[in-house]
């Protein structure tokens, strides 16, 4: 792993084994992870909400391969992906998503266990799916045994009897819009209230999308995988088009066997 940006002095200068800069011809430590992605300070009028995608792409633009994204990732990517499991408060996905990709409760990890609490924060983030249908297998372990309770972010008029199966199941029902759908920037206030300050998304695409549609997303974690897919595959992002595109510079790229890991983020004060 090397770090390509910022650039630094020390980032310029050669390191043993060949390559450049600190880290280059090794791999990071969870720490030194943690550190390279770690949340904005808190203001001085205390903590707000800060919500973070994290996605991989192919070098066409594919977000997936035969509808699930492991295919285009890799062992880096997947530690980057536990690294910021380890430091959000929750983790906000589709219910397609969950369908899909299989979804598991976050577990505890050791090696995150003291800076957790230090942050604060419970032994890991809550799994909150954002589903208008509430079309969902109870009967899974990201419902009935997950190590924090679920979240499950609807709208005000979902089917109450999916609402009861839900809640039956050990999920938090979340009210977040007020028709049948999820409004994004009411459900990462409602997180909020409940002290989910740390957000993660990660997607899937229509999600990302309504997201970026509303102007809530603060930063993007985007892994470019050096492969090539073709077909039809989404973007990391689906959906209507937003009017004018939104702006993002870049904050930290890294790089491993290809791989570029790169942190994007809009401007605020915190940040």
């Amino acid at each position: 792993m090397r770090r390509l940006f910022p650039v630094t002095d020390e980032t310029a200068a050669p390191a043993p084994g060949g390559g450049s800069g600190p880290g280059a011809g090794r791999e990071w430590s969870l720490a030194e992870l943690a550190a390279a992605y770690a949340y904005p300070e808190p203001g001085p009028g205390g903590p707000v909400p800060w919500l973070r995608a994290n996605m991989v792409s192919t070098l066409d633009g594919a977000a997936q391969h035969d509808g699930r994204s492991q295919p285009i990732s890799s062992a880096t990517d997947m530690r980057i992906f536990g690294t910021l499991r380890a430091l959000a408060d929750v983790v906000i996905v589709g219910a397609e998503t969950v369908r899909k990709e299989g979804y598991r409760p976050a577990r505890a990890r050791e090696d995150f266990a003291a800076m957790r609490e230090a942050a604060g924060q419970g032994p890991a983030a809550a799994i909150a799916v954002v589903t208008a249908s509430l079309d969902l297998d109870f009967s899974l372990p990201l419902f009935t045994s997950p190590l924090v309770p679920t979240l499950v972010l609807t709208g005000a008029a979902a089917a109450p009897d999916r609402i009861a199966t839900a809640e039956k199941a050990g999920a938090r029902v979340v009210t977040a819009g007020d028709g049948i759908g999820v409004d994004p920037a009411r459900a990462v206030r409602a997180l909020a209230d409940l002290g989910h300050t740390r957000q993660l998304t990660e997607g899937g695409p229509r999600l990302l999308g309504q997201m970026v549609a509303a102007g809530v997303l603060d930063e993007l974690c985007l892994t470019v995988s050096p492969m090539l897919t073709a077909g039809e595959a989404q973007r990391i992002a689906g959906g209507p088009a937003v009017t004018v595109p939104h702006r993002f510079g870049l904050v930290s790229m890294l790089e491993e066997d290809g791989f570029l890991f790169t942190r994007y983020g809009r401007a605020r004060e915190a940040y």
